[in-house]
C-alpha cells in the first residue's frame, strides 16, 4: 500500500487536527525537503534553477490571491498591482534608508512591503461589502490602473521616467546571495513559510469564517459572522502576500520596474489558481508550476521539433503564440472538464493507491 492509514488511530484532538497525520505523510515531505533544499540547489544547473526560482516567488502569490479567490470567493483581477505596492515600498526603503553604511536589510523590507499592500488592499476592499462577481472584479481592475498610473506618474514613488529602482541583492550578516543556488535557497525559504502560514490561517476560526462567507455569506451573517470584517481581513492578507511575492521579484531580478507588475501578470496568478484549484494550497502549488513551466516545455518541445515543419528564424514568435493559444485553452479546458483543478487530478490519483489493489 502506498498509502498506509489502517491502524493508526487518533487518540487526543491534537491528532486528529495534525496537518501530516500519518507517517506516510511525514516521510513524503521530509523527502521533498530533501529534494528540493538540498539535492537541486548544487545539481541542477543555472537555467532550471532560475525557472524553479519563479515558481517558488509565484507560489507565494498565488496563496495570497486563493486565499481571497478560492476560500472567500471575492474575485480580484488586480493582484499585480499590490505586488508592485510592495516592490516600490521596499525598493525606496533600501535605497533611501542606510543603516552602518549599508542598505536597510531584506527582512526589514520585505514585511515593510508586505504591510503596505495590506494596507492598500484593506481600501480596495471596502467595495466587497456592497458589490460581489463581476461588479468587484471590476473594481479591483480599476485598482490595478489606478495604482499603475499613480506608480508611474509620481517621480517619488517610481524614482524618474523610467519607473525604475535598482537595489542590492539580499545580504544576510555580509553574506551577499549574488549566485542562482542561494537566490533560489532565498525565495525557497519564503515560498515554504508562505505554505505553512497558508496552511495554518485556512485551518484557523478565520479560515473556516471565510469559507463560510465564500459558501453563503447571508447564511454566515445570520449565524454570527461580521462578513465586512472577515471579507477585508481576506483582501488584506491577500495583499499582503501578494506585496512580498513584489519584493522578492524585486530582490530577485535586483530591480524594481512596473513591466514586472502588468495586468497580464494579474492574469497568469488568476490562472495558477483556476488550474490548480480553487480553495486548495496542494492545487495552488501544482497551478503555479504549471504556468510558470509552461513555456518552458513548449520552448524545448518546440525547439528540438520545430525545425523539421518550419523555418527556424520562425520559431521565436510561434513560440510565443503558442504559449497564448496553450494559454487560454486550458484555462477554458479546466473550467469545463475538471473544475477543481490539477489538485482534483491528484486526490484521484491518491485515492486510487490509497484502496490499491482494491477498487473501493
Amino acid at each position: 500500500m502506498f498509502h498506509r492509514e489502517c491502524g493508526y488511530y487518533k487518540t487526543s484532538y491534537q491528532g486528529d487536527q495534525a496537518i501530516l497525520p500519518f507517517p506516510i505523510a511525514k516521510q513524503a515531505i521530509f523527502g521533498l525537503l530533501l529534494l528540493f533544499l538540498i539535492v537541486i540547489p548544487f545539481f541542477a544547473n543555472e537555467y532550471y534553477l532560475s525557472q524553479l526560482s519563479l515558481v517558488a516567488i509565484a507560489v507565494v502569490g498565488a496563496l495570497g490571491l486563493n486565499i481571497l479567490l478560492g476560500y472567500t470567493g471575492q474575485i480580484s483581477i488586480g493582484h499585480a498591482a499590490f505586488m508592485s505596492v510592495g516592490a516600490y515600498t521596499a525598493a525606496n526603503l533600501v535605497t533611501r534608508i542606510e543603516i552602518g553604511g549599508e542598505q536597510l536589510p531584506f527582512f526589514l523590507a520585505l514585511p515593510a512591503g508586505g504591510i503596505m499592500a495590506a494596507l492598500i488592499g484593506l481600501v480596495v476592499g471596502i467595495p466587497s461589502l456592497r458589490v460581489k462577481g463581476l461588479y468587484l472584479a471590476i473594481a479591483t481592475l480599476a485598482a490595478q490602473f489606478i495604482i499603475e498610473w499613480i506608480i508611474n506618474h509620481t517621480p517619488a514613488i517610481s524614482g524618474g521616467a523610467a519607473a525604475a529602482i535598482e537595489v542590492d541583492r539580499p545580504a544576510l550578516f555580509g553574506w551577499v546571495m549574488n549566485e542562482q543556488w542561494e537566490l533560489y535557497l532565498f525565495v525557497m525559504f519564503f515560498a515554504i513559510l508562505a505554505i505553512m502560514a497558508a496552511t495554518n490561517l485556512v485551518r484557523s476560526r478565520v479560515g473556516r469564517a471565510l469559507v463560510a462567507i465564500r459558501d453563503q455569506d447571508i447564511a454566515a451573517e445570520i449565524i454570527g459572522i461580521n462578513v465586512f470584517k472577515y471579507k477585508l481581513y481576506a483582501f488584506a492578507i491577500s495583499s499582503f502576500f501578494a506585496g512580498v511575492t513584489g519584493v522578492l521579484y524585486m530582490y530577485y531580478f535586483s530591480i524594481a520596474t512596473y513591466e514586472q507588475f502588468q495586468i497580464v501578470v494579474s492574469i497568469d496568478f488568476l490562472a495558477m489558481c483556476i488550474i490548480g484549484g480553487l480553495g486548495s494550497i496542494v492545487g495552488t502549488i501544482f497551478g503555479a508550476f504549471f504556468i510558470i513551466m509552461l513555456p518552458v516545455v513548449i520552448r524545448i518541445v518546440m525547439e528540438s521539433f520545430g525545425p523539421y515543419f518550419m523555418d527556424p528564424s520562425y520559431l521565436p514568435q510561434v513560440i510565443g503564440q503558442l504559449r497564448l493559444i496553450f494559454f487560454g485553452g486550458l484555462i477554458m479546458v479546466f473550467l469545463i472538464v475538471e473544475p477543481e483543478g490539477l489538485n482534483r487530478l491528484w486526490q484521484n490519483i491518491r485515492n486510487y493507491f490509497r484502496v490499491w489493489p482494491f477498487s473501493y
